[in-house]
């Protein structure tokens, strides 16, 4: 078994060694060596990974923290609990929920995972522009 192992092993040095000194000639050195070694295929890979993974995920936190920044009183939100309600306070850092008539939770702002809807006087604004 180990046999077979080396003999591929000695048949490769063996056809590297065949060029007869010239670098150019067989592909080995120069900038054609450059291109065909593992650092294209490592920056390819990077780039790969930034399109596919880092790039989204940026995109994501960016429309997350503009979610927070415009968060107002009245809005439905669901938290990062996955709890719904309504937001009745809201300071720099925090966010006062309301998630059932008279209960209130006072939270981080960063634990509102989303805007679950319209905020509650909407209707009624509609309302009063068909008038």
């Amino acid at each position: 078994m180990l046999d077979w192992l080396m003999a591929g092993t000695a048949w490769a040095m063996g056809t590297a060694q065949q060029g007869g000194g010239q670098a150019g000639a067989d592909g080995g050195g120069g900038f054609g060596g450059l291109l065909s070694g593992p650092l294209p295929m490592l920056v390819l890979m990077f780039v790969i990974f930034y399109f596919l993974l880092i790039r989204p995920q940026q995109k994501k936190a960016k429309a997350h923290r503009e979610m927070l920044a415009n968060l107002r009183k009245g809005d439905n939100v669901l938290t990062s609990g996955g709890i719904y309600g309504k937001i009745t306070g809201i300071d720099d850092q925090t966010v006062v929920v309301e998630i059932a008539p008279q209960v209130r939770v006072k939270m981080s702002r960063g634990s509102v995972s989303g805007v679950a809807g319209a905020p509650a006087q909407a209707p009624a604004k509609a309302e009063e522009k068909k008038k």
